[in-house]
């Protein structure tokens, strides 16, 4: 058996729920430390994909594997830090106590507890919010509650589905700046976006388009094979618009 050199490998994956096929025959492999991203239309397989990885769901074909330990495995749980598209808070609680709450699941010390809650505050600049109720959040910050929510722990990897939806460009660039200071640590991430600036972020893309994986590259490689000008028109190309009207 040939281990993988890549700290996520996914192979020969397809999932179907009953007969409708959402992801088909795909291939990839992310390395560690790096900044990856999921890009493509609502709809294109994105978010189902990201179930594979975080172990939500199963595959219908195929594997995936990360730290060289199938999915879903429960010896992975500590390993990820998971922010799905749909904020999972409690709303009726403040965010220092969703805060509380999430980071009592990983058997930090008190000291260590509240250093993280203050630590990933500060990075989605939420500090002056902290005793707020959630429920009088809003969508943008509840996002940003989210995303602190996925690094408490201090993970391996993040898994993040589309993490600055509702934030601000000043915002965005802020999160930006904090992924890259988490890759130069050795943190890989793998964000999902439609979103060409923020696509054009990453170290390397993988191009989704009606389930199947259309491309993996670096945006300026990606741009080169493509003889396009802008990611936009690599995407048009790899996904197979580019004769359309």
């Amino acid at each position: 058996m040939n281990v993988s050199k890549g700290i996520i490998s996914i192979k020969n994956l397809s999932k179907s729920y009953g007969k409708q096929e959402v992801l088909k025959d795909i291939d990839l492999e992310i390395n560690k430390g790096e900044i990856f991203g999921l890009l493509g239309p609502s709809g294109a397989g994105k978010t189902t994909l990201v179930k594979q990885l975080v172990g939500l769901e199963e595959a219908t074909i195929g594997e995936v594997h990360i730290l060289n330990k199938k999915q879903p495995s429960l010896h992975l749980i500590e390993k990820i830090g998971y922010m799905a598209q749909s904020d999972a808070l409690y709303t009726e609680l403040s965010a220092r106590e969703n805060l509380e709450f999430f980071v009592s699941l990983y058997g930090m010390n008190k000291k260590k507890r509240q250093e993280r809650i203050e630590e990933v505050m500060t990075v989605v600049d939420l500090k002056d919010s902290f005793d707020k109720i959630v429920a009088n959040y809003s969508g943008g910050m509840k996002r940003r509650l989210s995303l602190a929510i996925a690094m408490l722990h201090e993970p391996d990897i993040l898994i993040l589905d589309e993490p600055t939806v509702g934030m601000d460009p000043i915002l965005r660039k802020s999160i930006w700046n904090s992924f890259n200071a988490l890759k130069r640590k050795g943190i890989t991430i793998i964000v999902t976006t439609h979103v060409m600036d923020e696509a054009d972020k990453c170290d390397r893309l993988g191009m989704i388009r009606e389930g199947k994986l259309t491309a993996v590259g670096s945006p300026q490689e990606l741009k080169q094979k493509a003889h396009a000008k802008d990611l936009e028109g690599a995407f048009l190309v790899f996904g197979g618009f580019e004769n359309e009207d």
